[in-house]
């Protein structure tokens, strides 16, 4: 099913932009209308070209030139969720749901051409959510829950429609108010609990077909396919981190069904996982135990070769990613160090076949996040010639998205 759009509009003039006080990097704030929508870290925001940024606003799907970021309007409408771009056409792929529908229940996924502005149904699914689409750009992926959870834990994790962030809520033993942090964690331990039936599935791009891929009472979530391989699919067993081995891979018709990382250690976590710009090698962050020494730690599922580089306190961040060429990192701070950085990796030991390549990180700071409040994470991504980092904050009191030049 096509539908023709108006066309996408006019570009709007040059965005503001600035050198950081404390790095001298160039920053450019991209896009700071009240509710805007900027991808998680793992998902592709850019054309394959990579000229076109995608991000969402309530007035629709727009899009950021990434030599000028200049933006303009792609599709006015109503969006329930921007999903990513094709990694092999100019389109962005999304989701709309009835308004009279809870997140989590029934929605339809389509595609909108980035130049043209013409959109195509794709697919009616049942809920859930779509996160993830094939290197081939013939599927897309989600999980979703089978029967529903408990009333209580269903309330939690929302969307608030102006961040785009869930919220959390909850009290202690004393009765008191929970931290954003802790009351997200009490409510991922009852969510785990619960084992609530749920299936990932798999949908054609071309015909909207839906099957299986695997069933399960564990928490299925953070889908997200080989950028190298179509058929094959990481994903996790959500819930405390300490509790679960979270990280696994599947083939879409259900077979090999694969554990990534064993925990060792009592209090072991290992989560926020991704996959390197080599297609093969899955990324994560590894503490052992959790708030001790941490590494960001790599996997090539090819050839068996393993690293891990040493992350020091103020080198903590939400979430971590890879540049294209593969040769430094991002992360984008926490509490212990508020900057967006490159993290160069350094190895300290000559590789050795069987055994893990132990390294560090030498770290350059890029923007100072000092004012930025984590309950909204940064979610950086490098463009694909490497020449900028984008990413969300509120440093200036409110959402923005921006775009940070690299040195």
């Amino acid at each position: 099913m096509f539908a023709a759009s108006a066309g996408p509009c006019a570009a709007q003039a040059e965005p503001a932009s600035w050198k950081d006080r404390s790095t001298g990097q160039r920053i450019v704030r991209v896009d700071d209308t009240p509710g805007n929508y900027a991808l998680y870290f793992n998902y592709s925001p850019f054309t394959p070209q990579g000229d076109l940024m995608i991000y969402l606003t309530p007035e629709g799907i727009r899009v950021a030139d990434t030599k000028t970021w200049r933006t303009r309007l792609v599709l006015p409408a109503r969006v329930d969720r921007l999903l990513f771009t094709g990694p092999r056409s100019r389109a962005a792929y999304y989701t709309t749901r009835d308004p009279a529908v809870e997140e989590g229940g029934p929605f339809t996924v389509w595609s909108v051409d980035l130049d043209s502005g013409r959109t195509r149904k794709i697919a009616d699914l049942p809920g859930g959510r779509i996160q993830t689409i094939n290197a081939d750009e013939t599927l897309l992926a989600g999980a979703y829950e089978t029967s529903p959870p408990p009333p209580d834990i269903a309330r939690q994790g929302k969307r608030d429609p102006l961040t785009g962030s869930p919220s959390y809520a909850g009290v202690g033993p004393d009765g008191k108010p929970l931290s954003f942090a802790a009351a997200k964690g009490q409510w991922m331990a009852a969510r785990l609990a619960a084992r609530v039936p749920m299936e990932m599935y798999s949908v054609s791009v071309r015909t909207g077909e839906r099957k299986t891929i695997h069933r399960a009472t564990d928490w299925l979530n953070h889908l997200l396919f080989s950028p190298s391989d179509p058929t094959l699919l990481m994903f996790c067993h959500e819930g405390p981190w300490h509790e679960v081995d979270r990280i696994w891979t599947i083939r879409t018709d259900g077979t090999q069904l694969t554990k990534i990382h064993t925990r060792t250690m009592a209090g072991e976590i290992a989560g926020h996982e991704f996959w390197g710009s080599d297609g093969s090698t899955v990324w994560y962050d590894l503490q052992m135990p959790r708030g001790s020494t941490t590494w960001l730690a790599g996997r090539n599922l090819a050839t068996g070769e393993q690293w891990r580089y040493e992350v020091a306190r103020d080198q903590a961040s939400y979430h971590f990613s890879q540049s294209p060429d593969g040769r430094q990192f991002s992360g984008d701070g926490g509490n212990a160090g508020k900057w967006i950085s490159l993290l160069k990796p350094v190895v300290r030991e000559k590789p050795v076949p069987g055994l893990i390549t132990p390294g560090r990180l030498e770290t350059v700071r890029i923007a100072d996040l000092s004012a930025h409040d984590y309950t909204l994470e940064p979610n950086q991504h490098f463009t694909p010639d490497g020449k900028w980092l984008v990413y969300r904050a509120n440093v200036e009191g409110r959402p923005a998205i921006y775009a940070v030049e690299l040195p």
